[in-house]
């Protein structure tokens, strides 16, 4: 497994592990998407595999796949790890609202006996942020109480919710959004099929968030900009491109591309407004407000999606002519 990004996160962390003063509990914070999951697979896969052997770059965080260490992991076989996340149901295949305190409790008999591959045990929690509130009263008397050679990577998308006993019992470790280079390198390991103009569009959505990148990928996001692009303009083509927009994302098998088009109206519009002043700013804001509330309201309301796309391409049209200069538009 390879970890692309994160060097000042993994700087300390490798520091913390060669200085014997590991902590026992790290809080990886920042918004969902960024890697802090995959950081946490990284950390713990090296702090199994280096205590236990053969010897492995102590100034690397990644962990070469040959390690038996890596292998065991990779099987979820390794007796000295754990992960917690909400349990998948088994007849609708989706998951549970939360984490529960069973499984919080169920760590117990791992935490209460003596490690058996390795001299550490690794606890991961993605996220702690959905644990009930039982189980993270129940979490945090482990953190309170920990054992030694023990320690837990607890992924927060929002830490500012969470216990202030259980962010007193943690070293803190907030993650940054990436840049291009280091996006466009995520991508193309996970997404190797994916052509360069659509990879470009991918770019220009993921703000810095490679997980958001990869969650519209293989959906002709492309296609949407272009679209966006379209309706932005006057004329036939525009009103054309909005009907059929419309028509197309109304579709059943279409709705992860309608979802994707309800949160890049509402970005597209906040880009534009960046590029405005006075009047025409004020008017960007406004449409971005009916955009954002319109698009978030959208599938928890299960609004009309045909209805939806038409009222939030009419957004876009709007937004063409806040943005002209006033001499154009009266002139």
């Amino acid at each position: 497994m390879s970890l692309i990004g994160h060097q000042e996160q993994a700087e300390p962390f490798l520091e913390a592990w060669r200085s014997g003063r590991m902590p026992h509990a790290w809080l990886l914070a920042g918004p969902q998407g960024l890697g802090k999951r995959r950081f946490a697979d990284a950390a713990a896969r090296h702090v199994l595999a280096s205590a236990a052997g053969p010897a492995v770059d102590e100034s690397r965080l990644d962990v070469p796949d040959s390690h038996p260490t890596a292998h065991l992991i990779e099987a979820g076989s390794h007796m000295d790890m754990r992960v917690l996340e909400r349990e998948v149901r088994e007849r609708t295949g989706d998951r549970a609202a939360g984490i529960s305190i069973d499984q919080v409790r169920a760590l117990q008999p791992l935490l209460q006996s003596t490690p058996a591959l390795s001299p550490w045990r690794a606890i991961i929690v993605d996220s702690i942020d959905d644990l009930a509130r039982a189980a993270a009263n129940a979490l945090l008397k482990s953190l309170e109480e920990p054992p030694p050679a023990t320690i837990f990577l607890l992924v927060s998308h929002a830490p500012g919710r969470l216990l202030p006993t259980i962010r007193s019992r943690c070293r803190m470790m907030r993650f940054q959004p990436l840049p291009d280079d280091q996006i466009r390198q995520v991508i193309a390991m996970e997404r190797p099929d994916i052509s360069e103009t659509e990879l470009a569009a991918l770019l220009r959505i993921a703000e810095g968030v490679p997980g958001k990148a990869l969650r519209y990928a293989g959906l002709d996001i492309a296609g949407l900009a272009g679209a966006i692009a379209t309706i932005e303009g006057k004329g036939q083509a525009a009103a054309a491109a909005q009907t059929a927009l419309s028509r197309s994302l109304s579709l059943k098998a279409a709705q992860p591309r309608y979802e994707a088009f309800l949160e890049l109206v509402p970005a597209h519009i906040a880009q534009r407004a960046r590029t405005l002043t006075g009047q025409p700013l004020a008017r960007a804001l406004s449409l971005w407000e009916k955009a954002r509330d319109l698009a978030a309201s959208a599938v928890p309301l299960s609004l009309d999606p045909q209805s939806v796309v038409f009222e939030l391409a009419g957004l876009l049209a709007a937004l063409d002519k806040s943005s002209e200069p006033e001499a154009a538009r009266y002139g």
